[in-house]
This record gives C-alpha cells, structure tokens and sequence, in this order.
C-alpha cells in the first residue's frame, strides 16, 4: 500500500461542520502565534513548529476519533502486548499496524524540539505520546469509535520518543555545522 493509499483508507473525509470548526481553531492558533511573534515572545521556527503541530494532531484525531463512524458497542483489548503475541504467531498484518501506530506520533516527535526551541531528554517524547495516545484511545472509547488498547498507546509513545530523539540529532547536525561556517 502506497502513502496515498494509507492517507486515503485511514483519513475519512470531514463533514463541513468539522471542517469549519478546525478551520476556526487553526485562525485562532495563527493570531496567538502572530501575536506572540510581533512581541517577540517566540521565534519563527516556534510559530511553524506550533501550526503543524496542531494541524498534524487535527488530522491525526480526525482519522482516528471524530471522522470515524461510531459502533453499536464499545471495543476494547485490555490484555498489554496482545498484538505482539499475533505478531510471532506469523500475523504479518498485525505486524504492519504495530509499525504504522508507531509512525503516527513519529512527527510530534520531530516537533517538540524545534518548538520548544531546545533539546529535550528522550522521556519528554514518551510522555507527550502517551498523553497524546491515551487522548485518541480514550475517545476511541468514549465515542465507541474504535478499538481501545494498551498496545497503540505504548506503539504511539514509542514513536513519538524516537521522533524526539531524532529531531533532537538532526538538530546538534545542524548546529554542528553552522558553527563550522
């Protein structure tokens, strides 16, 4: 399956009313930081950093809670690392979703540094994943809109802390070679 076919198959489309609210969060976003910037309170990077942030986590619990269908029921797996018990039974599939749930919050990680304009330790990753994932799990929930479980929540953190980790090299690369200029 190809990106566009991942985006596609997991992005349902937006009712206007979803649409207009998001629109008016990203206005109010954009003002705020505009503001700040004009009052020298953050850097520009910040301000860029912030807007994908919030537009990322906006399609990211739009795909995942609010544009999803919701259930008769509530679905959840309660047991910690069931996925991985189908993994090694030969479940490629299963396999394939543990990587892509690890890959969701992958780019808040890459985020967090350049918008805290800092490094920051790998642990400060793994507990934004986890706040951000017990979010969309607990909606999931809540809204009977999907399947809770431990697993994504721990997938999600775990790419999210390698998104900081990253971010956090790409960064010394950076200043390491700005110097040497």
């Amino acid at each position: 399956m190809d990106i566009y076919q991942l985006f596609i198959t997991y992005n349902p489309v937006w009712t206007r009313r979803e649409i207009v609210c998001f629109s008016i969060l990203c206005l109010f976003a954009a003002v705020w930081a505009v503001y700040l910037l004009c009052h020298r309170r953050i850097l520009p990077s910040q301000a860029i950093s912030g807007m994908l942030l919030l537009i990322f986590l906006g399609i990211v619990f739009g795909s995942t809670v609010f544009a999803r269908e919701p259930k008769a029921y509530r679905e959840y797996e309660l047991e910690l690392f069931w996925s991985w018990k189908a993994v090694f039974r030969g479940d490629r599939e299963m396999l394939k979703e543990n990587l892509l749930n690890m890959l969701l919050l992958f780019p808040v990680g890459i985020l967090l540094p350049p918008l805290f304009h800092k490094k920051l330790p790998w642990w400060t990753g793994l507990a934004v994943g986890l706040f951000i994932s017990a979010g969309i799990e607990t909606g999931q929930l809540v809204l009977r809109r999907g399947l809770f479980e431990w697993d994504d929540m721990v997938h999600n953190s775990l790419g999210c802390m390698l998104g900081v980790w990253c971010s956090n090299f790409l960064m010394a690369v950076y200043k390491a070679m700005t110097r040497k200029a």
